[in-house]
């Protein structure tokens, strides 16, 4: 939803930036101090944030459990208001709650109505954005068939698995078309074929040209499905870049190689040639997300205080 007129040419002129601009979430120093009774500081759950998701892209928030990513996530809903910093979604102010209407929430319990079947849940959401009779009703089965529950459309919320309720909740997430797509842990519950299907959708949703940011704590789901990553521990950014280039062994170089012989496999690149090899390749090996993630966490304990900068 666009800022009426009346509120002068400085938010005509923000809109604009927002809806041209690659970058749909921008965040500047964001900090957040959670404090007690007394206003003294209690926990900082998040320290100096900068980073920058781009439009189209699938962007993952890792960590572990008490590293920030859900303060990160409620920040930028506007469902909480940083101590200090900024955040921009959409190129309005993360407090504006109009930009809300352009995203697609799903945390990381769902707190759905169990008395209501998966038809009436989402045509419940459907009505709070307002939507047309006839769009809830297109919107609703679009979503039911996407998430596979088809079968269960008419089952009350409280028979569901925790797997299944999961499914109804990304479909709920969904329900408004969203260009923006917050996802908190969205594998949760699910068994494998579960996770991996909910995996697919993620990726479609990208394909879509859609903008997705995930948290997890379950490496094999971010390496699988995002195109940046940003590593948090202790409320600080630890990592940031391109999960490809994040995962480049840098200093081991391997060769692959077809159509040579036994003796031919203990022999340097030069000898490949001399005994009528195909070179494939020459590239640098990658490690997994899970040893880059414990050698970040390790190497945070050590060196406290070391910042980010981004792997291009």
């Amino acid at each position: 939803m666009d800022m009426p007129a009346t509120a002068g040419s400085k938010a005509s002129a923000s809109d604009s930036i927002g809806e041209q601009s690659d970058v749909v979430i921008e965040a500047m120093n964001l900090t957040k101090t959670y404090r007690d009774f007394w206003g003294r500081q209690k926990v900082r759950a998040l320290k100096a944030l900068d980073l920058e998701v781009r439009r189209g892209e699938v962007f993952g928030l890792l960590g572990p459990n008490g590293s920030g990513k859900t303060t990160t996530i409620k920040l930028l809903l506007g469902l909480l208001f940083p101590t200090s910093g900024q955040a921009l979604v959409f190129g309005k102010e993360a407090s504006d709650v109009s930009k809300n209407e352009r995203i697609g929430y799903l945390p990381e319990e769902s707190y759905l109505y169990k008395f209501l079947n998966a038809e009436e849940t989402l045509d419940f959401y459907g009505r709070l954005f307002d939507m047309p009779t006839t769009d809830r009703r297109r919107r609703t089965d679009e979503l039911i068939d996407m998430v596979g529950l088809g079968w269960a459309r008419r089952r009350q919320l409280k028979e569901y698995s925790k797997g299944m309720t999961r499914r109804i909740g990304l479909a709920q997430a969904l329900i408004n078309d969203p260009e923006l797509i917050l996802l908190d842990e969205p594998t949760t519950g699910l068994d494998p074929i579960g996770t991996r299907e909910m995996k697919d959708l993620i990726i479609r949703l990208r394909d879509e040209g859609r903008t997705v940011v995930m948290c997890s704590h379950l490496l094999a789901d971010v390496q699988d499905v995002c195109d940046r990553i940003a590593i948090l521990y202790q409320g600080e950014l630890k990592e940031l870049g391109r999960v490809d280039q994040l995962l480049t062994v840098r200093d081991v170089t391997q060769i692959q190689a077809k159509g040579l012989d036994r003796a031919a496999e203990d022999e340097i690149k030069a000898v490949i040639q001399k005994h009528g090899g195909s070179l494939l390749s020459v590239e640098n090996p990658t490690t997994t997300l899970e040893e880059l993630f414990l050698d970040i966490v390790r190497d945070s304990e050590a060196r406290p205080g070391r910042r980010a900068q981004e792997k291009q």
